[in-house]
């Protein structure tokens, strides 16, 4: 079990959010204005980005979202009934990477891409809790590209929910006991026109 350095808490300790039976922090400018768009592109074309389809009310359909897994050699990951091997890092991925570790103190092997192509794709209410993540797993999630809305909601109290905004640039950093307290979300809206990318950075034991 992996836990955030000493000296993250105390740097970033005003961007925690306040949400019980969790740790959650919101960096909002991780990456700099001026390196969004360059990366954003360099990801967009360079990434093996597939479409995935997944079993819903007995029916085969589209994953709503483009996706890749990249990490290093043997650390498969498996979700939604799906087997992922990984692809080699690319070099911005290699960059971010080495960034998220000594700011975080973390240390990460793997990431899972995710394109928005649009409004309407999405990804439902689910828990980062994978056999593979261990206990208390850190996933640090940077988004790129248009800002969309992200729900949490708590799995005991029904009532208990929060939702943010996640602009281009930011750091969505999720540790502690969260992912066995809490759901999140990105649902579909008709507002967001452009692509979002986002990186999910983890851990597999």
């Amino acid at each position: 079990m992996q836990d955030l350095s000493t000296a993250f808490q105390k740097q970033f300790a005003s961007f925690l959010l306040p949400l019980p039976d969790a740790t959650v922090y919101l960096i909002p400018a991780f990456i700099p204005a001026e390196d969004q768009l360059a990366l954003q592109e360099a990801l967009t074309q360079k990434v093996a980005w597939r479409q995935e389809k997944i079993r819903m009310f007995g029916k085969q359909i589209d994953q709503p979202r483009l996706t890749a897994w990249y990490a290093d050699a043997g650390k498969a990951y498996t979700y939604s009934g799906l087997i992922w091997e990984p692809l080699p890092w690319l070099p911005e991925l290699t960059i971010l990477r080495t960034a998220l570790q000594e700011l975080t103190g973390a240390s990460f092997n793997s990431v899972l891409l995710n394109l928005y192509r649009h409004g309407q794709d999405s990804m439902g209410w689910h828990a980062d809790d994978e056999r593979e993540l261990g206990q208390n797993p850190i996933i640090a999630s940077v988004s790129l590209g248009q800002e969309r809305t992200f729900s949490f909601r708590h799995r005991q109290q029904k009532d208990l929910k929060h939702t943010l905004v996640l602009p281009s640039g930011s750091l969505l950093l999720m540790a502690g006991p969260t992912q066995h307290f809490w759901l999140h979300q990105l649902p579909k809206t008709t507002k967001a026109q452009q692509p979002r990318l986002n990186l999910t950075f983890r851990f597999i034991y």
